[in-house]
């Protein structure tokens, strides 16, 4: 069972204990129930305490049940908490740690609720794009008030309790208890065993001073900020229900809306991501009781904007860092543009100035290899260059102790041919960082041939430390990202080739829902880079076609925003991109010198063409074995690449278009006569699962049960 029942004197504890978070599954709300029942049947027994086991009250619905049969069997959350509140004694919930989503809602179906301080409290299901199913919009309005309430639903964050018990007025918790929760919330039961009528917040008044002004002033900000999800507008119209019907019909029209939220493509979109994001830290072969390496010092190769971004990040998880550079100025360089990082969160108040200081004291640096030998980890952060990277290995294999871990922030170069470098092959990971290093969520960890699962899985708890979203790549060009990224930059410069301006491009693409398009994005990590890696792959893939503006662009070096003008211009101090009358100039020109007559391309054709190369090379690379899993590609996308959210990542999106209609789509296009004649030839997964009415999901769900069968 995954709820105990004990008693303490004259008072039953329920105790939910189903790990992590103490997940309202199947078995705890049967266990919960048989509780109560078994309390009101007891003479002995005056009144009831619900809390949880370990580091949490409930965390809500358990997230191994959804959808499932399970999910909704009978007792459903809503039977539950009308148990609770049909108990003819005091039945007090003593909420500590995370009491969130459904774990919330049952606390608010209880008689009384008191709270240790510091516990995170929420109703965090707009952040799937669902609302609170049970209750959560129409009782935390009539305990916390309308205009707090809702601030909560909208957000979806966390709140402390002990904030929230100071608001006056407010009917959420009767007490704070400090000490020890279970003997304080047993003695408040008791407290409470002779008061009748037991207080139900369901009976409770909603009140505002300015209803039709307040709601219409909520659906206006929310309009503005979340005009692409459905749910945040949906969590307004469900509060105020609380204010403008009764109870019973409240919760009728909130049980509407979180149905029909469950079926927009949305709430599909962000409840895929929400378990794709969890189903990227599990390696079929590595067991999750893996010993790992212990990881107390971490040194890095190279102070530039990536090797200071990486160091941030273990500065900031409290971890030793040391930065070894070449040249002294270079490394001054590097030092200062970290302190500049971390003095503009204390300018913004998002960190405090003794914290800054502590971080800054965790940093040293080095000119010499000798210094960092004793470090558990090294990350290289040079050029992307294989001659450059071989001097750096052969060094650190010469310095490193025993057992440390040889890291490489290569993002599309051999990884295989870098662990050769080294007599150590089993300590070589890729960890590719995404810049800014110190703000991008995605680390790509990159398993080579010989790496040992124990620094597999090092690298992975490690990723979790240092507040990263980690996702295990194979071995190839440009692994799961970027090599996906060069059939979409291939795309963009076919469309400039076909008549589009950049402009035209990256509207289009944002539009769609991109953070940013092609074009701009170009600007913003530098065009030279990309130039760099054509130039090599120009000589491994001599047949494969690519437009020569991005080329030509970088030949007047316009590398971007560094440079003040890329595929767009800039002014000092102004990120704004300006068309520019060079490039359109540029572009024309080059269009007249292969004989292309421009045509007028619309959005549709542009967001297809760029999406649909996304989704074909990650068919290729899901079919390889490189990506795991198709929702490992989609989270890769929508933590490195700014794929918009709400439709789930390219895969996924290809699913809720249908992947017969993908292919469909995709014949279409190979008819275009400009651009490289084999580009739309489907993946032969991809083909495959169109002919046979699949998906991509149903692809990673049939490969979870072999992994589980193995």
């Amino acid at each position: 069972m995954t709820a105990r029942y004990e008693t303490r004197g004259p008072v039953a504890v329920i105790t939910l204990d189903n790990p992590p978070v103490n997940g309202l599954g199947y078995a705890t709300r049967v266990g919960v129930a048989q509780g109560l029942e078994r309390a009101e049947a007891d003479p002995a027994i005056q009144a009831v305490v619900i809390t949880g086991a370990g580091k949490a009250f409930s965390g809500g619905a358990d997230i191994k049940e959804f959808g499932s049969p399970k999910a909704t069997a009978a007792p459903n959350l809503l039977d539950l908490i009308r148990a609770c509140e049909l108990c003819s004694k005091p039945v007090v919930a003593a909420v500590h740690s995370v009491a969130m989503g459904g774990g919330l809602e049952l606390a608010l179906g209880c008689h009384y609720r008191v709270t240790a301080p510091g516990a995170n409290i929420a109703l965090p299901e707009v952040k799937i794009g669902l609302i609170p199913g049970a209750g959560g919009t129409q009782r935390l309005p009539r305990v916390l008030g309308v205009e707090t309430a809702l601030n909560i639903i909208v957000s979806g964050d966390p709140v402390k309790s002990e904030l929230l018990a100071g608001l006056p007025g407010q009917k959420l918790f009767d007490k704070v208890i400090e000490g020890d929760l279970l003997d304080g919330a047993v003695a408040f039961a008791l407290e409470k065993a002779d008061v009748r009528p037991l207080p139900l917040v369901r009976d409770l008044k909603v009140r505002h001073e300015n209803p039709d002004g307040y709601f219409q002033f909520a659906r206006n900000m929310v309009k503005g900020m979340a005009k692409n999800f459905p749910a945040p507008a949906k969590c307004v119209d469900a509060v105020e229900a609380s204010i403008s019907k009764k109870f019973d019909e409240g919760m009728v029209f909130e049980r509407e809306i979180f149905t029909a939220l469950m079926f927009t493509p949305e709430c599909k979109a962000l409840r895929h991501a929400f378990f794709a994001e969890r189903a990227a830290s599990k390696i079929p072969d590595v067991p999750e009781d893996t010993t790992v390496r212990a990881v107390n010092k971490v040194a890095v190769i190279g102070a530039g904007t990536m090797g200071g971004g990486i160091s941030m990040n273990f500065l900031n998880a409290g971890i030793p860092v040391v930065i070894l550079e070449m040249k002294q100025d270079a490394l001054d360089r590097g030092i200062a543009t970290i302190r500049k990082n971390y003095e503009a969160q204390v300018k913004k108040g998002k960190l405090k100035a003794d914290k800054y200081e502590q971080r800054m004291a965790l940093l040293s640096t080095t000119l010499s290899y000798a210094d960092i030998g004793d470090a558990d980890l090294v990350i290289e952060a040079v050029f992307e260059d294989l001659g450059v990277k071989k001097a750096v290995f052969e060094q650190l294999d010469a310095v490193m102790k025993p057992g440390a871990i040889l890291a490489s922030n290569t993002s599309t170069l051999d990884l295989n041919k870098i662990a050769a470098f080294t007599k150590r092959p089993q300590d070589v990971v890729g960890m590719h960082f995404f810049s800014p290093a110190n703000v991008m969520k995605l680390l790509e960890v990159v398993r080579g041939a010989a790496t040992a699962k124990d620094v597999l899985a090092t690298v992975m708890q490690l990723g979790k430390k240092i507040r990263k979203t980690c996702v295990v790549s194979g071995v190839c060009d440009g692994f799961i990202g970027n090599r996906m990224i060069e059939q979409y930059s291939r795309q963009a410069g076919f469309l400039l080739e076909e008549g589009c301006t950049p402009q035209q491009v990256d509207k289009a693409v944002e539009k769609f829902g991109f953070a940013m398009g092609p074009f701009r994005m170009g600007d913003l990590a530098g065009n030279d880079i990309g130039w760099y890696i054509r130039k090599r792959r120009y000589l491994e893939k001599p047949n494969l076609r690519y437009s020569k503006t991005a080329d030509l662009l970088c030949e007047l070096g316009r590398y971007g925003q560094k440079t003040g003008a890329g595929w767009y211009d800039y002014k000092p101090g102004d990120r704004t991109a300006y068309p520019s009358k060079v490039v359109a100039g540029m572009i024309e020109k080059y269009r007249a010198s292969i004989g292309v007559k421009p045509r007028k391309l619309d959005d549709r054709e542009i967001v297809d063409r760029l999406v649909y190369a996304l989704v074909n090379e990650g068919a290729k690379i899901l079919e390889e074995g490189i990506a795991l899993r198709a929702s490992d590609i989609d989270i890769v996308y929508l933590m490195g690449y700014g794929f918009p959210v709400y439709r789930g990542g390219p895969m996924c999106y290809a699913d809720e278009v249908g992947l017969y209609a993908v292919v469909q789509r995709m014949q279409e296009l190979a008819r275009n006569p400009y651009g490289d004649p084999g580009f739309w030839k489907p993946a032969p997964l991809l083909a495959r699962l169109a002919a046979e009415g699949g998906s991509f999901a149903a692809f990673d769900a049939g490969n979870a049960k072999k992994s589980k069968a193995a």
